[in-house]
């Protein structure tokens, strides 16, 4: 059992570190997964691909490499890039550099008289105010389309240990076979859904999961089936979830420093979901997971739910200890859960347990919610002042009263004391370094053999009814995340500086592509060659001679002896 564990922790590390190959994790096919097909072959998505540019050239990661590296062919629109970049700089700088960033913006790109150089779409009127501010104290590509939309089946990735469970089946590790890039596999099985009449649930998960990008939400970036189950690929966390780092590692409890900046981040990831329209329900400590570098993205979006623009929405969803008064009472409400939600983490993070239910403690639902509703947390010596005081303006009963409720959202959340060491602007950018760092070469999950198994569905059949569902959650890779991954992978690169006639049709003509079919090799050619047994002493890159050459059947012989 425990040569079980450790074999598949084993495999796990090595595909993270990426000892798949030369190419971090890449297959050894990795051109030929990712070959770009030809021009005449990809006319038809022409028609079918928005062409505003806002989505092509900003929202699109490779639409917007793409893009700037066209602007870098014309010294003009070059320009305005490099002023574009550089005002994305100063927003992010620190206090103490920004009016240093903002003078050097002006320097570079506009004259001391307050001309425009070079950048006649900025007015003259915006240059002087720009200016007065700094003197204040404060100053306040079809072809990629077409290889995105290639069949996502089982077989495009590798996979590996269970990490843990879901509501409808195992969630393991995969690793994408034509980049190396790791994922999650949250495995949702068809008899599991169809049993409990979780169709409408499964498909709204995936269309919340697909509609936000954040930094601070686990994105969602395939979805395949199999015969068995439907399958979300989402951002890998190897850092493990908050529970396991609060109730495992030393004594229950985190110290202040890294509850504040969990608390952060979590702030900027609600705000990312308000933005959008979207109440989380479900916040607890399972559900926060660390990556690896130590940052914290919300995860399982499963009672996540839109609400109408100026509307509302009731329902009694969540986990019981951390469902807000309003939720229980089965009351209209907005965003108001997911700041009561927030308070129960900062609570937990510090205390070592949630604010009305100790860690395993065994109660009945009906009493832990008459403590929700009634009872006044406690506090002990962990909290600071500050601590303290965000958690109580959090967890106050009435909504209406409740920090980040009143009209000013996750703006007024921000403002809290408890975060004065915390800058937004930068946290948002990813430049501030977390305080814990998971170790590398550690696997934060229970052991292969404690995560307990799904049993098997009964009564339950499939038929073909059900593929109309199956068909509306099956869509292939989403967009931005697949973009995201070819960059990161370094495989856009490698395709956009090696792309020859070889791969993509580009004469006048437009003529129908033909692919170069290489002669294929047996498989003691490729066993031996794979050795270095078949290439001779003067170069391994050498062939055995080919036998229909003008030499007698003796003479061939012997030259392959030899050879060998």
């Amino acid at each position: 059992m425990e040569l079980e564990n450790l074999v598949a922790n084993s495999l796990l590390l090595k595909a993270r570190q990426g000892d798949y190959g030369k190419k971090s994790g890449r297959s050894k096919r990795w051109r030929e997964l990712l070959k770009l097909p030809a021009v005449s072959q990809c006319s038809k998505l022409r028609h079918s691909i928005e062409k505003d540019y806002s989505s092509l050239c900003d929202k699109q990661p490779i639409g917007r490499l793409l893009f700037r590296q066209f602007c870098d062919t014309k010294h003009d629109l070059k320009r305005r890039i490099e002023f574009l970049d550089a005002v994305a700089e100063y927003e992010v700088a620190a206090d103490e550099d920004r009016r240093a960033s903002g003078q050097l913006v002006l320097d570079t790109f506009f004259s001391n008289e307050g001309l425009v150089v070079l950048l006649p779409e900025v007015p003259p009127r915006v240059l002087r105010e720009c200016r007065l501010r700094l003197k204040e104290d404060d100053p306040p590509k079809e072809a990629f389309e077409a290889c995105m939309r290639q069949p996502v089946t089982k077989k495009t990735f590798r996979h590996y240990r269970v990490l843990g469970k879901g509501g409808f089946g195992e969630v393991c590790a995969c690793q994408v076979r034509a980049t190396g890039k790791m994922y999650a596999c949250k495995k949702l099985e068809k008899k599991r859904i169809k049993k409990r009449k979780s169709e409408a649930m499964a498909l709204n998960e995936k269309r919340l999961l697909e509609k936000v990008h954040s930094r601070f939400v686990v994105s969602l970036c395939y979805t395949y089936e199999t015969r068995d189950a439907l399958c979300l690929v989402l951002t890998i966390m190897n850092g493990g979830d908050l529970k396991f780092h609060i109730h495992s590692l030393g004594s229950p409890g985190l110290d202040e420093r890294r509850a504040v900046f969990y608390a952060a981040e979590l702030c900027c990831g609600l705000e990312d979901l308000q933005r959008e329209r979207i109440v989380y329900r479900d916040l607890k400590p399972e559900n926060i997971l660390l990556d690896d570098h130590g940052h914290i993205r919300i995860s399982d979006l499963g009672l996540a739910m839109e609400i109408p623009e100026g509307g509302a929405i009731r329902g009694r969803v969540g986990t019981v200890g951390y469902m807000a008064p309003e939720v229980i009472n089965n009351e209209n409400y907005t965003f108001s859960p997911d700041w009561w939600g927030l308070g129960c983490l900062i609570y937990e993070m510090i205390q070592g347990h949630s604010p009305f239910r100790k860690f395993k403690e065994k109660i009945r639902r009906e009493q832990v919610e008459q403590r929700v509703k009634e009872d006044t947390e406690e506090y002990s010596r962990k909290f600071s002042e500050d601590t303290k005081s965000i958690c109580r303006m959090l967890l106050t009963k009435n909504p209406k009263q409740r920090l980040g409720c009143q009209g000013d959202g996750a703006a007024g959340v921000k403002r809290h004391p408890v975060f004065k060491d915390i800058n937004f602007r930068r946290l948002e950018a990813n430049m501030l370094e977390p305080p814990f760092c998971p170790d590398p070469h550690a696997v934060y999950c229970k052991d292969v053999l404690d995560i307990e198994q799904f049993s098997a569905v009964k009564g339950v059949c499939l038929d073909p009814a059900d593929d109309t569902f199956y068909s509306q959650f099956v869509t292939g890779c989403v967009s931005i995340p697949w973009q995201n991954e070819m960059i990161e992978s370094g495989c856009f690169k490698d395709i956009n500086e090696s792309v020859s006639e070889e791969s993509v049709a580009l004469d006048v003509e437009d003529k129908t592509w033909q692919p170069v079919h290489k002669r294929k090799r047996g498989f003691f050619y490729r066993l031996l060659g794979r050795g270095g047994c078949m290439s001779t002493g003067a170069s391994q890159k050498e062939e055995l001679p080919c036998p229909d050459q003008r030499q007698s059947p003796e003479a061939r012989r012997s030259s392959v002896l030899r050879s060998i």
